[in-house]
């Protein structure tokens, strides 16, 4: 029988949840629509850069301790802004530059099968067995599915966006893994606000190596609006949101939400863009979503028995 704390909470940890992917999944579109007024690693900066002193500002406010104080509490503090908020969105703006958004989105579904593949190279009670192993398999065919590489093209832009967003996933889901065992007593809040500060920090350091500049910012109606939403909506209320499901929910059920993104991402970027998701994106989506449920098998049929428990309970 499964706890409480899961999905028998619906009908609002199920609203919760998908607000949560809805917001999160329009991001990588507003990404796409800001890109062609930012340039990308200062757009990143700008938006972590707010979005952290919210954060950190909302911390002092309902935490008891909103300062970094041991070794372990920066520690902590570095892996997320360099691995989660620098590394990731670094990459994932790079890689929009040459993939539409909602292309990103079910590269980034990938995360959670590299986080499991990194938790057992760095996490001495988490080994993969052969199963997990084709898991981590069909996830990798399920992005050269959505790549679809041409071999006469392999140095294309369309792979190298692919490979910098990948490379992004990558850089969250390892340092997702690796502030597990830092012993640090700092709130998530507090944590997030300094990271995104940090990671802030890192972006524009990186932008300005690449020449980027203020000077080359359009302030048009679509820049402000989706660095508006990046930051507000998507960095700030949805990360307080993304906490409270956390400890409702637990974290094997929240990491589903990546595979709710890139269904809310290829809607809005057919609405709002006129983009359209063709077959063997979707197919490489599903490839990856089957990659996943090997990994993570226990956790989807937990899942699965609770939502069933749930339905009977309700008597529909």
């Amino acid at each position: 029988m499964i706890s409480t704390r899961n999905w028998s909470f619906l009908p609002l940890n199920g609203v919760l949840f998908v607000i949560l992917a809805a917001v999160w999944g329009t991001s990588f579109v507003a990404i796409e629509v800001g890109l062609e007024h930012f340039p990308p690693l200062l757009f990143a900066a700008l938006r972590y850069a707010v979005a952290g002193a919210i954060v950190l500002g909302y911390a002092t406010l309902t935490t008891d301790r909103w300062r970094p104080v041991t070794r372990d509490d920066w520690t902590a503090v570095g892996v997320v802004g360099a691995f989660v908020i620098a590394g990731y969105h670094g990459l994932l703006y790079l890689g929009e530059l040459h993939v539409p958004g909602a292309i990103a989105a079910v590269i980034v579904s990938l995360s959670p099968v590299l986080t499991a593949v990194f938790a057992s190279a760095f996490l001495a009670d988490e080994r993969l067995g052969p199963v997990e192993v084709a898991g981590l398999a069909f996830g990798l065919l399920g992005v050269v599915v959505v790549a679809a590489p041409d071999p006469a093209a392999l140095v294309g832009s369309t792979l190298l966006g692919v490979a910098l967003v990948f490379l992004g996933g990558a850089c969250f889901a390892l340092g997702s893994v690796l502030t597990r065992p830092i012993d640090s007593g700092l709130p998530l809040r507090s944590l997030e606000g300094w990271g995104m500060l940090v990671g802030a920090g890192l972006l524009f350091a990186a932008g300005d190596v690449r020449g980027e500049s203020m000077a080359a910012i359009d302030w048009s109606a679509p820049a402000v609006a989706s660095l508006a939403y990046l930051t507000i909506v998507s960095g700030v209320l949805a990360f307080l949101l993304y906490f409270d499901l956390l400890d409702r929910m637990g974290p094997t059920e929240i990491n589903l939400v990546g595979y709710l993104e890139p269904v809310v991402a290829a809607v809005m970027s057919w609405l709002l863009l006129g983009h359209l998701i063709d077959g063997t994106t979707l197919l490489g989506f599903g490839i990856i979503f089957f990659g996943f449920a090997l990994v993570k098998r226990d956790a989807v049929f937990t899942l699965a028995g609770g939502a069933t428990d749930a339905v009977a309970g309700d008597g529909r």
